[in-house]
């Protein structure tokens, strides 16, 4: 019997600072790997997310918001962006539709430069607007013939979600299956901690101090009980955020620990015991060698 061929490749995933492209990586692959909030520049890494299929596999590449940087964090976060459109198979361009969409085409012929790679434009939040005004703002936009497809879609509903996997599954070359089927991610369990404990300081601290910190595992061993301890530091730039951070009598770290413990739990299928330190490293948004050591070395 005849075997059908295997198909595989890269998607990367880009647009403007929270307009769901993190959302969209969790919908397709099924779990959660990239955390979410309703604070700008939540994503500050290149995630990559695997979806296997029967006869294919989707290697999504999650990126942070494109934005003009202004810190060497900021830098680091570009060059995440600029690199996961390097060699990929499609690019999902997303839009916010209350927010005005108009794709930054500059930028993306910048970055794809002459190479023929199919560019999907997403209008994410769809459940927004009523039906008649979707057309109407796809023709508005002057070079709409730019993109290979203009998707629609509510990825908070689901909307359109499957129709957009099945046209990127038509676009990928056969190709080989890049990783294993049990390997959902790049991304090792420290990280995928760390960045649940900083979703947690994104919902709970005050609008200046979430983009001010760095989250570490410093500590992670297995209990006896079946359970794991965790040791984390929360690294600010100076003393006035670690107080807010910290809170009256430690209130504010305390939910902060409580709600990431229970994020962790669900993550790893085993209680977690977790300890909170924040310490303050100044300036370490503008420090390449502060940004190194506290896990932004690696794209």
């Amino acid at each position: 019997m005849e075997t059908k061929p295997f198909h595989s490749g890269f998607v990367t995933i880009i647009g403007e600072p929270n307009v769901g492209k993190s959302t969209l990586l969790n919908a397709f692959v099924g779990t959660k790997l990239a955390i979410v909030s309703p604070k700008p520049q939540t994503t500050r890494h290149r995630i990559l997310g695997v979806k296997n299929l029967p006869q294919a596999q989707l290697v999504f590449l999650d990126t942070p918001g494109i934005h003009q940087p202004r810190t060497e964090l900021s830098r680091y976060m570009m060059q995440a962006v600029t690199e996961a459109l390097e060699s990929p198979e499609v690019v999902l361009y997303m839009t916010d539709v209350t927010r005005e969409p108009q794709p930054d085409f500059d930028f993306l012929r910048r970055h794809l430069g002459a190479r023929q790679v199919p560019v999907f434009w997403l209008l994410n939040k769809i459940d927004t607007m009523a039906a008649h005004e979707v057309l109407p703002l796809i023709a508005s936009c002057d070079d709409a013939a730019f993109f290979a497809e203009v998707f629609p879609l509510s990825v908070h509903r689901g909307d359109n979600v499957p129709d957009l996997l099945e046209r990127i599954l038509e676009m990928l070359p056969e190709g080989p299956r890049y990783f294993p089927e049990d390997m959902p991610t790049d991304r090792d369990e420290r990280f995928l901690i760390a960045e649940l404990i900083r979703e947690q300081v994104l919902y709970q601290a005050r609008e200046e101090v979430p983009h001010a910190v760095a989250v570490v595992v410093e500590m992670m061993e297995e209990r006896a009980d079946g359970g794991v301890e965790i040791d984390a530091c929360l690294y600010v730039e100076r003393d006035s955020q670690k107080r807010i951070l910290v809170g009256k009598q430690g209130q504010m770290i305390k939910t902060i620990g409580t709600r990431a413990r229970q994020a962790i739990g669900r993550m790893l299928h085993c209680p977690a015991h977790l300890r909170l330190l924040v310490r303050v490293n100044k300036r370490w948004k503008q420090r390449e060698a502060a940004l190194r050591r506290l896990g932004f070395g690696d794209t």
